[in-house]
């Protein structure tokens, strides 16, 4: 890849997840109740149709890895298990009553923090509980996130007859010198022992996590751990970019230095060789950051054109609304965000008042939406257009002009009602969409909010 390129595009950028993405939502106009209408109408629209989306977010943690920024309480005491699942089920319950009718779950995921903190025997609750509420659409899919350190054949087990068919594996990097100093230490035995459980009990879909861009990482570790990796051959791979945020408060990414880490150059270096050992083993790329076997459901989504997008990352299960349970889950009704307090004391606070923990959110006017869709359709299928009239955006002249240096550049091509990345311009996917994110171009940000794109 080109290192005038790489120095070009390696900006600070979003990662899309939404549109408009966190920093941007208009706090001001926002409130629970426009959440609570926005949600109703999406739920009125699209429950009987498709389902919804349930993301549950747990929180715990036994030991903080520093590579990590996503909010997490960390402790050894697991007597907050309880508590937290019974305030769980009663914001469940907030939201059941709210939408009038049992909601029908097409996609359930338990993302943390660590799932597997949590006892076996608390999941079976927490689980259970939140089913006897709901339905179940007729495809619907549960899958987790299990540490390989601390997930044991009973969780394995008892998610497995509760419905769970997919689990990822978060492995980072076998390199000792890395795991030191992101304070994740775990053998690869660790690793094949949960993946081995998992592919016995018969999930049909395993998947590891693996980072690139960490500290003291080199090429050679990035080999190593893709050829361990490749030995186990996991359905699906998401090989992520280290996104290093050290001013977030809380994140803990303050456990080594930035000379630390890899240059951009090295890191794409990283990605690409990465990526040509995964395709070589029969892996295909998927959308941004993810490859999976031509056998996985989410190869399938790809090649269909159903690929979907939201906070919880790429999903084969596309619905128009997704609840948030948990401290500092976000929800999305289509027409609006919500993201719960990020404190758990005054989470409890605010569930028992019997009142949805919801403490900033955005409503999404008529341009936003229009934007989101074509960001949507980018960032899963890699093109878009406006020959349909719901996607029109001929007023925006800004979006218009950075397409075309993108074009200039090679990275896309630019026809009269379409976007088309080119191969060239996969690894730039993050910055096509920043042109079409005219909040962003019409307010910089003034502080550090977003990871180098590269």
């Amino acid at each position: 890849m080109s290192q005038t390129l790489i120095q070009k595009y390696n900006v600070a950028g979003p990662r899309y997840t939404s549109y408009p993405t966190v920093p941007y939502w208009d706090l001001d106009t926002f409130s629970l109740a426009e959440w609570k209408a926005s949600l109703k109408r999406s739920f009125e629209e699209s429950n009987s149709s498709e389902g919804i989306s349930l993301y549950i977010h747990l929180p715990f943690c036994e030991s903080l890895c520093t590579f990590c920024g996503c909010h997490k309480r960390i402790t050894k005491r697991h007597e907050v298990e309880s508590p937290y699942i019974k305030a769980v089920l009663q914001e469940w319950n907030l939201y059941c009553k709210l939408l009038g009718e049992k909601p029908k779950i097409k996609e359930l995921h338990l993302g943390g923090g660590t799932p597997t903190f949590f006892s076996p025997e608390h999941l079976n609750y927490l689980i259970s509980e939140l089913l006897k509420v709901s339905d179940l659409a007729d495809d619907y899919e549960f899958s987790f996130e299990g540490h390989p350190n601390n997930t044991t054949e009973e969780h394995l087990q008892t998610l497995f007859d509760l419905g769970f068919r997919r689990v990822s594996f978060g492995v980072q990097d076998y390199n000792i010198k890395v795991q030191i100093a992101i304070h994740r230490i775990q053998p690869f035995e660790n690793v094949k022992r949960v993946t081995d459980l998992a592919r016995k009990i018969g999930y049909k879909s395993v998947g590891h996590d693996i980072i690139f861009g960490l500290p003291f990482q080199t090429e050679a570790d990035v080999i190593e751990t893709i050829n361990k990796t490749e030995a186990l051959m996991p359905d699906r791979i998401a090989f992520y970019s280290y996104a290093h945020v050290p001013w977030i408060k809380g994140n803990g990414q303050r456990g080594f230095n930035d000379n630390d880490l890899p240059t951009a150059e090295s890191k794409r270096k990283q990605y690409e060789t990465g990526k040509k050992h995964f395709e070589a083993a029969g892996y295909v790329e998927i959308g941004m950051d993810h490859f999976a076997l031509k056998t996985d459901s989410l190869y399938k989504a790809m090649k269909n054109e159903t690929l979907h997008r939201n906070f919880m990352g790429y999903t084969d299960s596309k619905t128009q609304a997704m609840i948030g349970l948990g401290v500092s889950s976000i929800s999305d009704s289509w027409y609006g965000f919500a993201q719960n307090v990020k404190s758990i004391e005054e989470y409890y606070h605010l569930i028992e008042e019997s009142i949805i923990p919801v403490f900033k959110g955005h409503i999404l006017n008529a341009e936003d939406l229009i934007i989101r869709k074509h960001i949507l359709n980018l960032m899963c299928n890699f093109k878009t257009s406006w020959t349909n009239t719901e996607l029109l955006f001929e007023e925006l002249p800004e979006v218009l002009i950075k397409l075309k240096e993108f074009e200039l550049d090679g990275l896309l091509k630019f026809e009269t009602k379409q976007v088309t990345v080119a191969e060239k311009g996969k690894p730039f996917i993050r910055n096509i969409c920043m042109a079409f994110d005219v909040l962003l171009q019409r307010k910089k940000p003034e502080t550090k909010l977003f990871s180098m794109t590269i």
